[in-house]
């Protein structure tokens, strides 16, 4: 295994923090970024900012183009292997070897077959290639894609506002606001990362939600999805008007009030509800990384049930609503024994103004 030093490292992060740059924007490509040092001095720098523009490693280059200087020699810091194929850009190893890169240093191996084994092609070459740099970070930056590339399936990540005892609404359905300005911000962000938000009819018929991302600056809204299992979101629901586009899904036919230009899918199981495992392998096939839930707790319980979560974004109060309050999942049938239960694995506790951000992982049996 490659033994780096600080600077290697420190190089490293850079790159890292370059390819956040891409984390509203880069979708469904991952998020990538790339810093290329020669002499110990970085002399270009890039990330990959959305799909179909060039990716991380051209920009570098290019960047270093721009500054006067030539690559050749160099070694290129990135947070994802180069990628060997061509898609709607050109394969970045060809504008490596093109450029004389001598070593390339990558986090991670490309989880897609199509762009994959880019590293080896460089070594065929005469490219020192090494892999394993900060690869944790890099994974984390890119769960969604990995996840995607992994098992066909979307990275779901449920958000939830509740306060101290677990409620989320008044019995009477309020819930506006049980967090504080600061909280909701935040979840924008988390909003504006994914590359779909889904919720229930039951949601848009309480809170008529827009569903849009507003308290982000970013160039590009994630697409909307309803389950709508009697195609019941009324015509004028605020989450059919705005930018983005939208997904309603259904157990059965179209409403046909709802506007032509609105897609529908017809997805019902068996029973009559949506197929919910169904819909995950159609978003991982339209190329959504991370699906972001903000659903009552009917949708978060059937989802949590059929093994579809990955994650849990928690924002608690510091309040007590109490019984009867609503909770945070309802489950399809209630548990019979504590081994039934749903295992989590803590991620991250931070304040977030009055409130705390919590954020919980689902312990998968391969996991334990």
């Amino acid at each position: 295994m490659t033994e780096y030093n600080a600077v290697e490292r420190a190089h490293m992060a850079r790159a890292l923090a370059l390819a956040e740059r891409g984390l509203f924007t880069a979708t469904p490509n991952p998020r990538v970024g790339c810093v290329i040092v020669n002499g110990g001095e970085v002399i270009g720098e890039g990330f990959h900012e959305r799909a179909g523009e060039p990716h991380a490693e051209a920009n570098a280059l290019e960047d270093a183009r721009r500054r006067g200087r030539d690559p050749r020699g160099s070694t290129l810091f990135v947070t994802l292997e180069p990628c060997n194929h061509h898609g709607r850009t050109p394969p970045c190893v060809d504008a490596i070897l093109a450029a004389g890169i001598t070593r390339v240093v990558a986090a991670m191996r490309d989880p897609n077959p199509a762009a994959a084994r880019g590293g080896e092609r460089l070594r065929a070459t005469g490219v020192r290639v090494d892999f394993g740099l900060m690869e944790a970070e890099a994974r984390e930056l890119n769960v969604g894609y990995i996840g995607r590339m992994a098992r066909g399936t979307p990275w779901v990540r449920l958000k939830i506002a509740a306060s101290i005892d677990g409620r989320t609404a008044l019995a009477n359905g309020s819930s506006q606001w049980i967090t504080g300005q600061e909280a909701r911000a935040d979840g924008h962000a988390w909003r504006a990362r994914a590359c779909a938000v889904l919720t229930g009819v039951g949601t848009i018929l309480r809170d008529d939600p827009q569903l849009t991302v507003r308290a982000v600056a970013t160039s590009r809204q994630p697409l909307r999805v309803v389950i709508d299992r009697h195609a019941d979101t009324p015509v004028d629901a605020r989450v059919l008007s705005g930018d983005g586009a939208v997904l309603l899904v259904t157990g059965g036919p179209r409403n046909p009030a709802w506007p032509p230009n609105i897609e529908m899918l017809a997805l019902p199981d068996p029973g009559g509800r949506v197929d919910l495992p169904g819909l995950m392998g159609i978003l991982g096939r339209r190329g959504v990384n991370e699906l972001h839930v903000e659903a009552g707790a009917r949708l978060n319980g059937a989802l949590l049930k059929a093994g579809l979560v990955d994650e849990l974004l928690l924002y608690i109060a510091p309040s007590v609503l109490g019984d009867p309050a609503r909770g945070m999942f309802e489950l399809p049938a209630p548990l019979t024994s504590l081994s039934e239960r749903a295992p989590l694995a803590w991620r991250a506790v931070d304040r977030i103004g009055p409130d705390l951000r919590l954020i919980a992982r689902i312990v998968r049996v391969l996991d334990r």
